[in-house]
């Protein structure tokens, strides 16, 4: 099968033919149709200090996927040859304290798919059944494929009650822009985008928000100015991992006021803790999905809401086929771009 591949320790990846993976018998073999890249796909090709320290070539990369069931292991149910699917990506070890609590989400032993284990950059690939999200047959194949950094979104958005809260979401990448998608959906009072690219904050607005704010122009409190706010925003996303965001949200938040993280940061950075203490905020780290309740709130939202499928259908902005895969990734690093698919069909 062809494969796309981080071959040996170093920079690069190559499109090369590859065994098709073994199912296990607890494993399911999908036919990848469509992949979404990932930053992380990014760092992978690059070869950086957390690539070198965290993947083993070769491997195969690639894990946010939708495909066709094409081989089921035999003790395998529940699924039936055919069947379209997404991927949970992180896979769990099923004996840590968290795992038999139900917390599947903050298992300690997590391997993930593309990263640990041979990805869906690829014609075929092999994951547990567990693991298998099966979609409604009319969805769309695109759609599918970005259930993964959709329920990144969807676990960071719904961390508390939205209704008629003021919300902030401070990086404009897709992930950001999805969770202004469903802050819309879930009845926030007034979206706040920031980034420092004008086109992805196009998107953000697309999707919902009420005002977008460049940072190299303008700053929150010019957005709370703007919308006659009396306080500071009730909830804030952070999807962006950059210092000074961090720094502009806390200086905003309303006094009791709830961050959530997802962004994660090239280096450590100072916070005013003094402030996070006395205007008694809550700061939450968020990673990955919770296993399955993120699944079936996102499901649910999409197959319920079409202006929530269509504003994160906008999301993906570029598609190309698996053999251009060198010019989807030159156009995913070039932040002209939201969400960027490889068609695998």
């Amino acid at each position: 099968m062809r494969a796309l591949t981080k071959l040996t320790a170093g920079p690069g990846l190559e499109l090369v033919d590859r065994p098709r993976p073994r199912c296990g018998p607890a494993d399911v073999v999908l036919r990848v149709l469509r992949a979404g890249l990932c930053g992380t796909d990014l760092h992978l090709q690059e070869w950086d200090d957390w690539a070198a320290a965290t993947v083993s070539p070769p491997m195969v990369i690639g894990h946010e996927f939708y495909g066709e069931v094409v081989e089921l292991g035999v003790d395998v149910t529940g699924i039936e040859i055919g069947d379209r699917a997404s991927g949970e990506g992180h896979i769990v070890c099923g004996r840590c304290r968290n795992c038999r609590a139900g917390r599947r989400h903050l298992c300690i032993r997590t391997r993930g798919i593309g990263v640990n284990r041979d990805g869906a950059f690829a014609d075929y690939v092999a994951l547990p059944a567990s693991n298998v999200w099966v979609q409604p047959r009319d969805l769309d194949p695109d759609l599918g494929a970005v259930f993964d950094p959709l329920g990144n979104a969807t676990h960071t958005a719904l961390q508390w009650p939205m209704v008629g809260e003021d919300v902030v979401i401070t990086g404009a990448g897709p992930i950001g822009v999805m969770a202004a998608a469903i802050a819309r959906h879930a009845g926030a009072r007034y979206v706040v985008v920031s980034d420092a690219s004008d086109y992805r904050l196009a998107l953000a607005e697309r999707a919902g928000a009420d005002l977008t704010v460049n940072v190299t122009r303008e700053s929150l409190a010019d957005a709370q100015r703007h919308l006659g706010m009396q306080e500071g925003f009730d909830i804030a996303l952070e999807m962006s991992g950059a210092a000074p965001a961090v720094t502009d949200l806390i200086d905003n938040m309303n006094h009791g006021g709830r961050i959530a993280l997802l962004g994660l940061p090239h280096q450590g950075y100072q916070l005013d803790w003094g402030k996070v203490i006395t205007h008694m905020l809550t700061l939450k780290g968020i990673y990955g999905r919770e296993m399955y309740d993120t699944w079936y709130a996102m499901s649910q939202m999409i197959a319920t809401s079409a202006p929530l499928r269509d504003a994160v259908t906008q999301v993906i902005t570029h598609r190309f086929p698996a053999e251009q895969w060198e010019e989807a990734f030159a156009t995913a690093r070039s932040g002209q771009c939201g969400k960027v698919i490889l068609d695998w069909s």
